[in-house]
């Protein structure tokens, strides 16, 4: 009966020219119950959960030394016109007793050679050379000019972030076809600890309006939304968790505001290519044969977005709201994902600390994807999650706020003056 309802609404939707199941703008901007709803743009509203702990009014905290938790960015990027990436790092390494670094690339004075991929999405690159370790090592290079180089020399000062602290913000940010609910475990647990915590729909999911135009869900109009989120909410030190697509517009905003983001959580989120729509998807049927398959396709997510496909997955599911987007946002969201200025050089530019989590069984993004985020970026934490998947989140809650929290109170271990 469902197939039937689909297939029904589907032809209303060829023969009317209109869009099933679409989310209507919201009269109220209210706040209620921990949600609001924010105005990016005229007609274009977004549903945030906000909390902000009732905590009382603490003494102002003592400033710490100049010097403590501060590291020493240093590193040399050059691009060659073949494509090959030469990553030069001439700072300290950043040291961590809570989580295990697996970045080869991590070491002082390392060099790494890269083939950046000649088009996007088609499998990983691989290195010039490997070590018997397992590390990166520089092949045999030809002079040649190259096409452009990036110098980073800063100091960046890294600090634990605890709950009682009132400059942090943590953001989440969800990916294609889910929503804020999918963050629910997330945003009760670090509520409680005493965070402030933000995390919106984004256009066309959740309660968040839809607007009827496919340029309204392109990349940098997602982008520009969530950086007018950022800049309503964020304060001293800002923390930006994402999950899959939401990782692109967490690397975006640590990219335009390296000196408020903090640090950086990514959740299944691939390598870092840069991001370009598949001409050859299923998301390129016409919406109303993309509704007609919408069951297919909910059912086609469960069995790969999920380790296990039981009944506890499903209701996971329908809890958080995922994959209950209408078919046009689901088609315009996927023909949108265009983004050329996110490649590897952009992600090897950035110098805030990076934890990277990945669900072994993910079936929409290989764990080498995540390794390879892991060379590219300069301070970078990789943590495999054996019995997760691509809703890791949602299957693991309690081994992924643990992990986050970890991360969160995480201080680098540097020599005060050394860096």
């Amino acid at each position: 009966s469902i197939m039937l309802t689909s297939i029904t609404d589907g032809l209303l939707c060829c023969l009317l020219g209109k869009t099933p199941n679409a989310v209507g703008p919201l009269d109220s901007v209210e706040s209620s119950d921990g949600y609001s709803f924010l105005e990016v743009k005229p007609g274009r509203i977004l549903r945030i959960r906000h909390s902000v702990p009732n905590r009382p009014a603490l003494p102002e905290e003592p400033e710490e030394a100049a010097e403590s938790g501060t590291v020493h960015c240093k590193r040399r990027i050059t691009l060659y016109r073949n494509g090959q990436l030469l990553i030069e790092n001439l700072g300290d390494a950043v040291r961590s007793e809570i989580l295990q670094c697996h970045n080869p690339s991590g070491e002082p004075g390392s060099t790494v050679e890269l083939e950046m991929s000649e088009t996007s999405g088609q499998g990983i690159p691989g290195c010039v050379g490997t070590g018997r370790d397992g590390m990166m090592t520089p092949g045999k290079r030809r002079k040649r000019k190259p096409k452009r180089v990036v110098t980073i020399d800063c100091k960046k000062r890294i600090t634990s972030c605890k709950g009682t602290h009132g400059d942090v913000v943590l953001f989440f940010i969800h990916g294609v076809g889910g929503s804020l609910d999918i963050w629910k475990e997330q945003l009760e647990f670090f509520s409680k600890l005493g965070y402030e915590v933000v995390a919106p729909d984004l256009a066309g999911h959740g309660c968040s309006s839809a607007p009827p135009i496919a340029a309204a869900y392109t990349f940098y109009a997602l982008a520009e939304d969530m950086r007018a989120v950022f800049k309503r909410y964020a304060k001293k030190r800002n923390i930006l968790i994402g999950h899959s697509y939401g990782v692109s517009f967490c690397t975006f905003l640590a990219h335009e505001y390296p000196e408020l983001v903090h640090k950086v959580i990514m959740i299944n989120g691939g390598g870092p290519t840069a991001l370009e729509p598949s001409l050859c998807s299923i998301f390129n049927l016409p919406p109303c044969v993309l509704h007609c398959l919408s069951p297919c396709l909910a059912w086609s997510f469960l069995k790969a977005g999920f380790a296990h496909q039981g009944a506890k997955e499903k209701q996971l599911l329908k809890e958080g709201n995922a994959f209950n987007v209408s078919s046009f946002v689901l088609r315009a969201m996927m023909s949108g994902q265009y983004w050329p200025e996110g490649d590897e050089l952009y992600h090897a530019e950035l110098a805030v600390p990076v934890l990277l989590v990945h669900g072994m069984h993910d079936k929409f993004v290989p764990v080498e994807e995540d390794q390879r985020m892991a060379e590219i970026l300069l301070i970078a934490f990789l943590k495999v999650i054996d019995e997760g998947s691509h809703m890791v989140m949602l299957e693991c809650p309690d081994t992924v706020n643990t992990l986050l929290h970890e991360f969160v109170l995480w201080e680098p271990d540097t020599p005060a003056g050394d860096g």
